[in-house]
Order: structure tokens, then sequence, then C-alpha cells
């Protein structure tokens, strides 16, 4: 079959499949008898290019893989057997802040989410008196069962769940940390210091700044400490650069 019947059967075959049209292209120009072919691939079929990771999209994923993980813990059999659902987290990836508290209470338990309590509804007032919303901010507990009747976390529970917090600020990234009370501030920072001790000044874990007050749940019992945990909230923002708001 010469080249002409062939163009021609090739055209029948496009109109049977519906093509009306077939715009023209640039004359192909042949290589001279005997002259190499070139070999530069066509750009139909490059070679394809690595496809790079989303970095936030995939620590997304690991720390719902790392939740999963500790949905399924049993390594406190106390905590383990009376708790009704482990409290996780909540909020976005690389946030300024990441607050923390000692452990669920009560209504954590019931609802999976931290701080959603009395003392949540405060932390929320603090938290948008530092011009941010709780959705911008990550919110977790450094212990992720409630202790029965609320009771302190034991040594172990809290060497228990260490792996899992560290794992998770890992994956959070936050710029800050705000140790909400003294056994938060405890347990992040490897101290049995109080709290009298530990506010006022800035500490690290790690690379990431720390800053410790007190835990929204005894500003409701003390409120005259309300106007010190201020204070530490304006230390805070003085040293993330950013201006205290006005209220």
């Amino acid at each position: 079959m010469d080249l002409g019947r062939q163009l021609r059967s090739h055209l029948e075959l496009l109109k049977a499949g519906g093509v009306e049209y077939v715009p023209r292209g640039e004359p192909i120009k042949l290589p001279p008898p005997g002259a190499p072919l070139a070999t530069s691939p066509s750009p139909m079929f490059a070679e394809p290019q690595p496809v790079v990771p989303d970095g936030i999209e995939s620590r997304r994923v690991e720390l719902t893989v790392l939740a999963k993980q500790v949905e399924k813990c049993s390594r406190c059999p106390e905590l383990f057997s009376t708790r009704t659902q482990t409290v996780f987290g909540i909020g976005k990836l690389d946030p300024e802040i990441c607050f923390v508290g000692e452990a669920p209470g009560a209504d954590e338990d019931a609802s999976g989410e931290p701080f959603v309590g009395r003392a949540g509804q405060l932390l929320n007032k603090i938290i948008e008196a530092c011009g941010f919303q709780r959705e911008e901010v990550y919110i977790c507990n450094t212990i992720k069962c409630r202790p029965p009747n609320n009771r302190t976390p034991s040594t172990s529970e809290r060497d228990c769940c260490r792996e899992y917090f560290d794992q998770q600020i890992a994956l959070v990234n936050p710029k800050y940390i705000v140790c909400l009370g003294a056994t938060a501030a405890q347990n992040v920072l490897g101290t049995t210091s109080g709290i009298g001790r530990l506010r006022g000044s800035m500490h690290r874990l790690g690379s990431i700044p720390v800053l410790c007050t007190f835990h929204p749940a005894y500003l409701l019992r003390d409120e005259t400490k309300k106007r010190d945990c201020w204070e530490d909230m304006k230390m805070l923002l003085g040293v993330m650069g950013r201006p205290v708001p006005k209220k």
C-alpha cells in the first residue's frame, strides 16, 4: 500500500470515529538519506518526573496513623480499662502555638476532643485574647487517656505516653509550646520544678521555645491568677514579635 492510500485510509478511520477536523501541522522535515535519526525522546513519551509529596499532607497522614495507634494502646492497664476513648489532639499543622495540658478530663473523655469543658471555654478566651482562633492553634495533652477521677497521671503512665507525645509534636511542628499547669510543664520539660519557678521565663523542648503558665482549670478556682496568666501570654507574644491585641 502506497503512502497516499495509507493516509486516505487513516482519515476515513478518523471520520468514522467522529473526528471532523484535523489541524494542519508544520511540514515534517525528513533527514537526508543516511543521516542518523534524532535520539531525543518525544515529549509525549518523555520520562515521567518524580512527584514530590506535600510535606504537610504527608505529616497529616502520619499523624492520623499515630492517632490510630494510640486508640489501640493498652500500655497502662488502669487507664485502658476505665477510659471511654483516647483523646489525641486537635488543630492545624505548623501552628504558631501548641497548647499542652496534663490529661483529659471527664468532658474530654466523653467527646474525644481536648479542652471542651469549662476549662476549655476559658482556654478559648485566652487564645482569642492573644489574637488567634482555636482552629489556628494545636491543642493536646501529654497523656492521651483520662486518669480515673481526674487524678494526676503516675510516672509510669507519663513514661508510657511520652513516645506518642514526642512523635505528635514532631509531626505537628509548632513554632511555640504553651504548657498549661505544673504537671504538663513537668512532663514536657522533664523537671520537678513547680509552676511558680517555671513561669516568667522561656524554656525549650529541643529547638521549640516553651512557655509555662497556669492551667485554665486552676484559673477557674483562683481568678486572682488570671492576671498572671495574661502577663505570661503577653510575654510570649513579645517573644513571637506579635503585638498585644487591644481588649
